[in-house]
Formats: structure tokens, C-alpha cells, sequence
């Protein structure tokens, strides 16, 4: 590869920068979108084949949401990766999950799962271990607090209802909402993921605090425990 191999040696209207200013940012692919962002390359390499590369980097096939996966210290060992360009990377992902999350919140309904996985999807889907989230909420069904209370393997996470209550009485909640994801992909259930589903909402209905569902996140998919009529 050549020591010239620099954006300003592409044609001009294949260069990233000029493309978008004539056809729109829509009409970029997704590598380009990234060398903007990126600016520049690193030797021997310009900014796009950079981009290329990054998306690349496995065979997962997941393509440009690999960036939600990646760590500064992962982006770090990434030939043409330094400390300016991984701070950027790392903001680009938050910046795109925030977004995602700001445009579910006006249709956040906690008495419709649908609405709630859509709101934490992002934040959730991507999480390489299992984490389960403790939503709490009172009496109106508003959310007065949320906090993660276990984090797993790549198939497991143990959560304790004793700890489970603790938080929830210390916070005043009248109800919870359980979520948690499978690395997986899959939101299907294990018998565990029943199992204890079944202890917490028995043991909130001798609490007074009502378990109103346990959703599951798989990738861009979701199952409602409560859908599923694992209780009422």
C-alpha cells in the first residue's frame, strides 16, 4: 500500500466529505459516515480503508454496531487507533444510544413492555454479560429510580430477591420491573430466568410490592415473562 494513499488521492466524488455536501449525509455508507468522524487515517491507510477496517474487525457480522461492543482499551490495541480516536469512537456510541433512548421516552408506558425494551434496548442489546436492571417505580407507576443490581457471565447473572427488596423498600417503591439481557440474541426464557421470576413476584406479593414484569432483551427483540403468562 502505497504512502499516497490518502483521501485527497480518491476521486472527488468518492471522497466522504464531498459526497455527503452533494448527496446528503443519508447516502453515505456506513464506513464512510465513520471517516468523517474520524478524519484522517493512519500510515499508509486513509481515513475510509481505517473505517472499513474497524467495521470489519470480526466475522460476527454485526457490522457497524461492533462500535457499541468496543472498550478504550479493545480500540486502543487497533493499529490507527490512539487516544483521540478511540475518546471518539467511544462518544459516537453513547451519542447514538442516547438518541435512541430520547426517542423512545415519549412513548415510555411501564404498564407496556413494548415501550419500556424499546427505551432500554440500546443501553442493553449490546452488553457482552448478562446484566439485570432493577426498575422501581411508585404508586402512580412513575419511575422514581433504576439501578443494576447483578452482573453475570455471557450466560448467566445471579440476582438475590433478598437484595432485590432491600433496594426496593429503601427507595419507597410500590412496584418493579425487571429487565435483563442475553448476550445471545435470544430473549427466550431459561427455566432459571422462570424459575426466578416466580420466588420475586411470590415474595413482592407477601411485600406489598408488585412485580408487574420481567422483560427480556435479545438483539432488537424482546419477550415479556408476564406476556408469556409466567404469572398474573
Amino acid at each position: 500500500m502505497g504512502k499516497n494513499n490518502t483521501i485527497k488521492d480518491m476521486y472527488q466524488e468518492d471522497r466522504p466529505y464531498e459526497k455527503c455536501e452533494r448527496f446528503g449525509a443519508e447516502n453515505l455508507t456506513d464506513a464512510e459516515l465513520l471517516a468523517v468522524l474520524l478524519r484522517t487515517g493512519t500510515q499508509g491507510e486513509n481515513s475510509l480503508q481505517l473505517a472499513h477496517r474497524l467495521i470489519e474487525s470480526d466475522c460476527s457480522g454485526r457490522g457497524i454496531l461492533n462500535i457499541h461492543r468496543w472498550t478504550f482499551d479493545q480500540l486502543m490495541r487497533i493499529k490507527g487507533i490512539g487516544r483521540v480516536k478511540a475518546v471518539q469512537i467511544l462518544c459516537l456510541s453513547e451519542l447514538a444510544k442516547r438518541m435512541a433512548k430520547s426517542s423512545a421516552m415519549d412513548r415510555l408506558d411501564f404498564s407496556d413492555p413494548k415501550t419500556v425494551a424499546r427505551y432500554y434496548m440500546e443501553d442493553m442489546r449490546h452488553k457482552e454479560r448478562e446484566v439485570i436492571k432493577l426498575l422501581l417505580l411508585n404508586t402512580k407507576a412513575k419511575l422514581i429510580g433504576e439501578c443494576v443490581i447483578s452482573v453475570g457471565t455471557v450466560d448467566a447473572a445471579l440476582v438475590s430477591p433478598r437484595d432485590l427488596f432491600i433496594e426496593a423498600l429503601q427507595r419507597n417503591a410500590s412496584a418493579i420491573i425487571l429487565l435483563h439481557n442475553h448476550p445471545s440474541g435470544d430473549p427466550s426464557p431459561s427455566r432459571e430466568d422462570e424459575r426466578i421470576t416466580r420466588r420475586i413476584y411470590e415474595a413482592g406479593a407477601l411485600l406489598g410490592i408488585e412485580l408487574l414484569d420481567h422483560i427480556i432483551i435479545g438483539d432488537n427483540c424482546f419477550i415479556s415473562l408476564k406476556e408469556q403468562g409466567l404469572f398474573q
